[in-house]
């Protein structure tokens, strides 16, 4: 418990001062971010506001994890350095792409491609290491590894890390489109991954045996609530309005974060509901291009990705941005509440 304390607080609090540095010395070599000329005209506004913040939630996070494990007498473990590394390394990729949006002063960084490239090895790196080297399970599955418990082999089992991992990622990154939108979400769903390791921690032979064979469910638990506090620190100044964007460097960060949690964890499948959010702003961009195609030039929404729609239905940014969040808060409930259920059913199983 002390452990997890002084990771959220730590990651906080660095993440808090990291920003404010960040948008002084940004501000001061007038390195901003330029907006996209369709998007809603109310946001152009907002060009050159201070970018790449993702850089302190990753940095405070960062500092927060190594931190606590060394204050509190922790371990590291392989699974704990492996989202972390990951974490890092999509940061990485997003900060090259946001670097040259600033200095190219157009929204146009790498291409997609390149982009999809360098997200990929992050993807495979993690998805193999973590197979061989903290040895996940490679069974498909929702709440624990027996559940559904179909193996889907080595080779089936990367693919599919690889595939969630640029899902989730990608998702965030669409849905960084209002001030605080992906870091209010974002702490949403960490704190489903905080609850869900800290359980697992707990549970781990305890009434039931250990139905999980997560070993280092305490340490996931650490990385969940340092990426919490540090989400919480930036968003103290990213909020409506934002002084500073996260960027791509955050963006990336997070939806790789919360896939390599998800993976570790065994809630692969679980991982759709916690994050509803990111998918519903995906599947809104799908689903607008598709029928843009099929109808010769029509829209579905009038700006995709969705929570612009209802900016151009008159709805205030920071109502969208709210009522986002307690979205992200109800989906959090329903999949920890599908967890616990689970867990209800298996101790129920074995008695």
């Amino acid at each position: 418990m002390i452990r997890l304390l002084l990771s959220g607080s730590i990651g906080f609090m660095l993440s808090a001062l990291g920003t404010k540095l960040l948008i002084d010395v940004l501000t001061r070599q007038r390195i901003g971010q330029p907006i996209r000329e369709d998007g809603p005209q109310g946001h152009m506004t907002k060009a050159g506001t201070p970018t790449m913040g993702g850089l302190a939630i990753v940095a405070g996070a960062s500092a927060a994890y190594v931190l606590s494990d060394l204050l509190a007498g922790g371990v590291f473990t392989r699974s704990g350095l492996l989202v972390m590394a990951a974490i890092c390394a999509a940061a990485g990729v997003g900060f090259v792409d946001d670097w040259l949006k600033v200095r190219r002063e157009r929204n146009l960084g790498l291409n997609s491609w390149t982009k999809m490239a360098g997200l990929f090895a992050v993807a495979l790196l993690f998805a193999l290491l973590s197979r061989q080297w903290a040895h996940v399970h490679t069974e498909l599955s929702f709440t624990r590894w027996a559940s559904p418990g179909f193996d889907l082999g080595a080779i089936g089992w990367t693919a599919w890390a690889v595939f969630v991992i640029l899902a989730m990622s990608n998702a965030v990154n669409l849905t960084d489109g209002l001030d605080g939108l992906a870091a209010g979400s974002g702490i949403f769903s960490f704190a489903a991954y905080l609850a869900i390791g800290f359980w697992i921690f707990r549970q781990t032979d305890v009434v039931n045996g250990d139905i999980y064979d997560v070993p280092h469910a305490l340490d996931l638990a650490v990385v969940a609530i340092a990426m919490i506090g540090a989400l919480a620190g930036f968003l103290w100044f990213n909020a409506a309005p934002a002084e500073i964007f996260m960027g791509d460097t955050g963006s990336l960060a997070i939806g790789t974060g919360l896939a390599t949690l998800a993976l570790m964890t065994n809630t692969h499948l679980l991982l759709p509901i916690i994050g509803g959010i990111y998918l519903a702003e995906t599947v809104s961009v799908m689903l607008q291009v598709g029928w843009f195609k099929a109808t010769g030039g029509k829209r579905l929404f009038r700006m995709a990705p969705i929570h612009h729609h209802f900016e151009l239905l008159g709805w205030r940014e920071t109502k969208v941005i709210i009522r986002f969040w307690l979205i992200a808060g109800g989906l959090t409930a329903l999949g920890l509440g599908l967890f616990y259920a689970d867990w209800i059913n298996s101790v129920e199983l074995v008695k």
